[in-house]
């Protein structure tokens, strides 16, 4: 177990719950080089080593299998350090996470993976092609740790350093790393070094990781939807592959800021009723629990296009979408209504990005099928298609 691991008591609250925090693979691999690189210049093992992480957390990692092996010319230390996630569903919970330290005569840090940490294959992602999967904060945490121990123990030379995940190439088939081209194994991540539980900032870095490499890809029209729904309907629809579309779950406005960074040309949002009803009113989160109006918004646009109090008063008492749009369809003016919501869904994607990008959207139901388009939507198809067809 760990020892006073500067945890205690940190927590964030979330549906009225308590859940824990927990501590990154990148945390596991800074402090599993440190102590592997302290073993080797003493030739004594450590059980325990403290890690300042990037939040200003300081933690207190206890050090696993430790050897040491000083023969037949061949010399390195290594260690490993579990990660534990809290209460976050990290499919990296508990795995061990190693480290294998060696010296160099050369000066520096050099950082490598190996086995069951992904290797990159595709452009546009934290690390180049060839390199291991290995983010940026990790490896800044790692090289800091291990240059600290060169000099407090006054050893001229570098150090090579091998991060390897023995349960990293099964877990990875449970992540984003096989779409996002990323091979072999698992990523080490973290840009704080804390794991903060069910973090919103994990699964948008997830959303900007892969849109990154659809831009890298020279992509400058994206088709986006929220999840499943969309992504299905598009391809028995429109004749896309499920690599061609990108997921931005209910983050709409987030997505669209992270395609004005990357200098996105134009995105055409495919989404089921349920999520862009709320566009309409400009609703940019689309989770259930930031925001669910989608009724008001519903029998607000059907009030616009002549519908009757009581038709008003049975939609508000639907549960789903496609139960007001029974209602719609029987009063015939479901077309009404859409064509009034279309252009403020447009106004309001418009107006998230300043008018930066070209932005449109096709909305359906499961039931009813397409329910209506923006006008540009079929130039924004036509070149999505293009950008597609060059690169097939």
């Amino acid at each position: 177990m760990n020892r006073n691991n500067g945890l205690e008591g940190k927590y964030v609250v979330k549906n009225n719950k308590k859940l824990a925090f927990g501590y990154t693979t990148g945390s596991c691999a800074a402090a599993a080089s440190k102590a592997a690189a302290i073993m080797l210049l003493s030739g004594k093992k450590v059980d325990y080593v403290e890690l300042m992480t990037p939040k200003g957390i300081l933690l207190n990692l206890e050090i696993l299998q430790p050897v040491i092996v000083d023969e037949n010319g061949e010399s390195y230390a290594q260690c490993a350090v579990k990660k534990y996630s809290g209460d976050d569903p990290d499919v990296t919970d508990n795995v061990l996470v190693f480290s294998r330290v060696n010296k160099n005569p050369h000066q520096g840090v050099h950082i490598d993976g190996g086995k069951g940490v992904g290797r990159v294959t595709k452009p546009g992602l934290d690390q180049p092609v060839g390199n291991a999967a290995i983010n940026r904060v990790p490896r800044q945490m790692i090289s800091d740790e291990v240059t600290k121990v060169i000099e407090d123990m006054a050893y001229d030379g570098g150090m090579d350093v091998i991060i390897s995940i023995p349960q990293g190439e099964e877990l990875a088939e449970k992540t984003f790393n096989p779409r996002l081209g990323i091979v072999g194994g698992i990523s080490v991540l973290g840009t704080s070094g804390i794991v903060e539980p069910m973090s919103e900032d994990a699964l948008i870095a997830s959303i900007k990781a892969e849109m990154s490499l659809h831009c890298a890809a020279g992509e400058k029209y994206l088709l986006i939807t929220p999840g499943n729904y969309g992504t299905d309907y598009a391809v028995a629809n429109f004749g896309f592959d499920e690599k061609d579309i990108i997921q931005s779950s209910n983050y709409i406005g987030d997505t669209i800021d992270m395609a004005v960074n990357l200098e996105v040309k134009g995105i055409l949002f495919v989404s089921h009723i349920g999520k862009f009803v709320k566009l309409a009113a400009g609703i940019m989160n689309t989770h259930s629990r930031c925001s669910d109006a989608r009724m008001e918004i519903l029998v607000a646009n059907a009030l616009m296009a002549g519908a009757d109090p009581d038709t008003l008063k049975r939609m508000m008492d639907c549960v789903t979408t496609d139960d007001a749009l029974s209602i719609l369809e029987e009063k015939k003016i479901m077309k009404e209504v859409m064509d009034i919501m279309m252009p403020k869904i447009k106004f309001y994607l418009e107006h998230r990005c300043r008018k930066s990008i070209e932005m449109g959207a096709i909305v359906f139901s499961n039931v009813y099928g397409e329910l209506g388009r923006t006008t540009n939507a079929d130039d924004l198809m036509d070149l999505i298609k293009k950008e597609h067809n060059k690169k097939d």
